[in-house]
């Protein structure tokens, strides 16, 4: 599906492929099927989607900066038009919020709410930097499966630590180098997306991948955002903060080239377990869960090469 670039502002962040039709006080949305995951769409696409559908009617036409998103994903959603509703509970001059249900055939498929709001006078304080780490053109290009990640190709992902995606690392915790295909700015939409685009962090410390599917995702925007949006590449990192019990807690930090904080968010996964000796999902079949929590000495015994082997053509190097 072709899809108009995104507007080059903060406020008036959009998604690139998707189409969006207003009818009054609803709209309409569609994935395109290369943003596909596990199960269906990817999780911080179809959020950035619900993003892009709501700013008009929240913003009088956009003109205010998107400071949060908050998603929670009910059923996995496919390429059927997504029926947007929306109510607009609080619209203020500082703040403007827009809670939204979205439906496919009439089943609810997501809900969630937004929070816009103007610039003003107020103090700074930066608590996260980035962290220090090789430029894009250092790091190894990394291919992930298509049948993991469909939506990969739509990324150029440069890891920029030695921890990687089923190596059977020690922490729970990815750091990379990401830029859209498309060469599309940085604008909270493409910021939302760059959130979830990264493996779940847990995928560091196992050897065979099982489904984690997003419960819910809260994406806060800085105000690095309102001055418009950045270009190029983005510095994405993702880590568990604890995991049980069939859940994870995932934090994601998202800085620009030149390492302005653009965003955090936090999403409630749920870590799907394998039957017997598959690990099963979507077409997705493994020899067993060898993870770091569950099999460590078979971590210990294998080389971390042959799993990065194992990844589509594994670490190229190069530009």
């Amino acid at each position: 599906m072709t899809a108009a670039p995104p507007d080059s502002t903060h406020a008036t962040s959009s998604t690139h492929a998707t189409n969006i039709t207003h009818a009054t006080n609803d709209a309409v949305a569609r994935i395109d099927p290369l943003w596909w995951s596990w199960e269906g769409a990817h999780g911080g696409h179809v959020a950035a989607t619900a993003l892009a559908a709501v700013r008009d009617r929240a913003t009088d036409g956009g003109i205010r900066p998107a400071r949060a998103l908050t998603t929670h994903f009910l059923a996995p959603v496919d390429a059927r038009p997504i029926a947007l509703s929306m109510t607009l509970p609080s619209a203020g001059r500082r703040v403007s919020t827009c809670a939204f249900t979205g439906h496919q055939d009439g089943k609810p498929v997501l809900v969630g709410s937004a929070v816009f709001g103007p610039g003003r006078p107020g103090p700074s304080y930066e608590g996260r930097t980035a962290p220090e780490v090789p430029r894009p053109g250092d790091c190894p290009l990394l291919d992930l499966p298509v049948g993991l990640a469909p939506f990969a190709k739509q990324v150029e992902l440069r890891p920029a630590t030695e921890d990687l995606p089923l190596a059977g690392g020690e922490k729970a915790e990815l750091l990379a180098w990401v830029r859209f295909a498309d060469d599309r700015p940085l604008d909270a939409g493409a910021v939302v997306t760059l959130t979830d685009v990264l493996p779940p962090a847990l995928y560091a410390r196992w050897r065979t991948p099982r489904p984690v599917p997003t419960a819910e995702l809260t994406v806060h925007f800085t105000d690095a955002l309102d001055a418009g949006a950045s270009e190029g590449w983005a510095l994405v990192r993702i880590r568990t903060e604890q995991a049980g019990s069939g859940w994870a807690i995932d934090d994601s930090a998202v800085w620009s080239a030149d390492g302005r904080l653009l965003a955090v968010a936090r999403q409630a996964r749920v870590v799907q377990g394998a039957q017997g000796k598959g690990v099963q999902g979507e077409g997705v079949q493994g020899e067993g869960v060898q993870d770091k929590d569950v099999q460590d000495k078979d971590v210990q015994d294998k080389d971390p090469g042959d799993e990065r082997a194992a990844l589509s053509g594994g670490l190229n190097h190069g530009n």
